[in-house]
């Protein structure tokens, strides 16, 4: 079977728990993951099975939506609710959504984030929490992210026990770290703050509304029914332009030829290479040679739903 699978990840699990899980489920080890969430968070965690696998960076580099919620007040090593209290200020004056929306206003567009101390992000070889468990000093990366969308969720504010907490939902790009973005909203509000909580409802075209639970996929399984869950391929795949061949060119392509550049190709650009509404490849421009184009990724399967084409796969 290849294809995608829509995964609710559940609380209480790691996506590699995951991804153990699916190979059980699907009898294969041809599974991987398109995003990792923490342990504490649920959300929407597309997972590829079989020549699925093949799209798995490509689906991983794609935006995600998440609902958080930001409390200030408080603020965290972890910048969640996981971590230890490492700073505290009691809020009494009441802050105005207006404020709050306006701040949120100067976080839309590219930004900057330094990584976060608890995390596995590697500085010489070893992981931020390695340093951050052996209190030992390390300078942190910093990224550069876009943050896509960013809304106040109305009627969520709330100011108990000299806290504030209110709910977000955003859209950024690969790499972006909610909780940093928590911690960053509060500093320019002016108090501590972290993320109290977080869900990602949304990857590429992936959404909480479509997506299945694990207990849905074992009774599926039970029923013998797995292939009703798979998506297309071509449904990780939706953000990457699209460039249609003849029955000629479907079959270099299936064979894993570099072709000539068609006109208007961007060297920024993947693209999809289908026939007939079939996914055969991912082509990108060639690196050293820009009149011609070359595969990331070939389809083994699209030779046999291909009719009267055949070919190898190839992975250059």
């Amino acid at each position: 079977m290849n294809g995608i699978v829509p995964l609710w990840k559940p609380v209480g699990l790691t996506s590699h728990d995951c991804v153990i899980k699916l190979r059980r489920i699907f009898a294969t080890k041809k599974v991987g993951h398109t995003g990792t969430l923490d342990p504490e968070v649920a959300g929407v965690l597309p997972i590829c099975i079989g020549e699925a696998t093949k799209v798995v960076p490509y689906l991983t580099n794609t935006k995600k939506t998440y609902l958080a919620e930001v409390t200030l007040g408080i603020a965290t090593d972890t910048e969640d609710q996981t971590g230890q209290i490492i700073d505290q200020v009691a809020i009494n004056q009441q802050l105005s959504k207006t404020t709050i929306k306006a701040v949120l206003a100067n976080f839309v567009g590219e930004i900057t984030q330094i990584t976060p101390l608890y995390s596995a992000v590697k500085v010489n070889g070893r992981k931020l929490y390695e340093y951050a468990r052996a209190n030992e000093p390390v300078e942190r990366p910093i990224r550069h992210v876009t943050v896509h969308q960013l809304a106040y969720i109305e009627d969520s504010f709330s100011q108990t026990d000299g806290k504030v907490s209110f709910k977000i939902s955003t859209t950024v790009s690969k790499g972006t770290y909610i909780r940093t973005l928590a911690v960053d909203i509060g500093r320019a509000l002016g108090y501590p703050a972290h993320m109290s909580h977080l869900i990602r409802t949304r990857t590429a075209d992936f959404t909480e509304a479509t997506a299945i639970g694990l207990d849905q996929l074992e009774s599926l399984k039970q029923e013998g029914d797995l292939q009703r869950i798979l998506l297309p391929i071509e449904a990780g795949l939706t953000h990457l332009p699209i460039h249609n061949v003849s029955a000629s060119l479907a079959k270099k392509v299936l064979n894993g030829q570099k072709l000539a550049r068609p006109e208007g190709w961007s060297a920024n650009e993947v693209y999809r290479i289908e026939y007939e509404d079939k996914l055969l490849a991912i082509y990108q421009v060639h690196p050293s040679n820009s009149d011609l184009i070359k595969p990331l990724r070939v389809f083994n399967y699209a030779t046999k739903e291909v009719t009267g084409i055949e070919g190898r796969s190839a992975e250059q």
